[in-house]
C-alpha cells in the first residue's frame, strides 16, 4: 500500500512575506533593471539578508519570473475571474487598465524596463515576454472576431496585424508617457487608439494616404 502526501498549503505569514519581497523586487528592478537590481538592496528594504530571499525563491533568476507574474496579478485583481474577458468587454478592459497605469507609474516602469530587457541575450525574462505577447495576441485576436461575429461580418484579414498594433500602442505609449508625463496623456492616448484600431477592423475604410 502506499500513500500520497498532500503539498502543504504555505502559512499565511510565509505568503505575505513573499509578496513583500516581491513588492520590493519590481520596485528595484523597475529602477534599476533586473542586471543592475541587487539582490542585497531588495533584502535590505524587506529587513532581510541574501540568504533569506533565496530561501523563498532559490534564484534570482526565479525571483524575476515571480516579480512578473505578480505584476500581472495587477491588471486583473478586480475582474471576476481574474482572467481579461473577451470581445468588447476585452477592449473595455485595455483601456481601464491605461487610466489605472496612470496612477501606478512603478509597476509601468518595471514593466517597460524589464520587457525592454527581456530582449537581450540570455535574459531570464524572454521566455515569458514572447509567451506573454502570444497570448495577448491570440486575446485580442479573439476578441476582435467575436465582434465581428456580433456584427455579422466575416473578420478581416488584418485582425492579426491589428491585434499586434493594439499591443504595440499601450506599451509604446508607456514609455512615452514615462518620458514625459506632463505632455502625453497615457490614458486618453491609449483609448484613442485602441478605438481608432477597432474601428478599421469593424469598418474598414479607404485609407487617406494612399496615393
Amino acid at each position: 500500500m502506499t500513500t500520497t502526501r498532500r503539498a502543504s498549503k504555505p502559512r499565511p505569514e510565509t505568503v505575505a512575506r513573499r509578496r513583500e519581497i516581491l513588492r520590493a523586487a519590481l520596485e528595484i528592478f523597475g529602477a534599476k533593471g533586473y542586471n543592475n537590481g541587487p539582490l542585497a538592496e531588495i533584502a535590505e528594504q524587506v529587513d532581510m539578508t541574501h540568504a533569506g530571499i533565496l530561501h523563498h525563491f532559490g534564484t534570482k533568476d526565479r525571483l524575476l519570473v515571480e516579480v512578473l507574474r505578480y505584476r500581472d496579478e495587477t491588471d486583473v485583481e478586480g475582474i471576476e475571474g481574474q482572467h481579461i474577458p473577451d470581445g468588447t468587454e476585452l477592449f473595455r478592459h485595455l483601456v481601464r487598465t491605461a487610466f489605472a497605469n496612470e496612477e501606478r507609474p512603478g509597476i509601468v516602469q518595471a514593466y517597460a524596463v524589464l520587457s525592454a530587457e527581456s530582449v537581450t541575450d540570455g535574459n531570464p525574462g524572454r521566455e515569458y515576454f514572447e509567451e506573454r505577447y502570444t497570448q495577448l495576441r491570440a486575446e485580442v485576436g479573439q476578441a476582435f472576431r467575436v465582434m465581428c461575429a456580433e456584427r455579422g461580418v466575416d473578420a478581416p484579414d488584418s485582425v492579426d496585424r491589428a491585434s499586434a498594433s493594439v499591443l504595440a500602442v499601450m506599451d509604446g505609449l508607456q514609455v512615452q508617457w514615462l518620458l514625459d508625463r506632463g505632455n502625453v496623456e497615457l490614458a486618453r492616448a491609449s483609448e484613442f487608439a485602441i478605438e481608432a484600431i477597432v474601428s478599421a477592423v469593424l469598418d474598414p475604410r479607404p485609407s487617406p494616404l494612399a496615393p
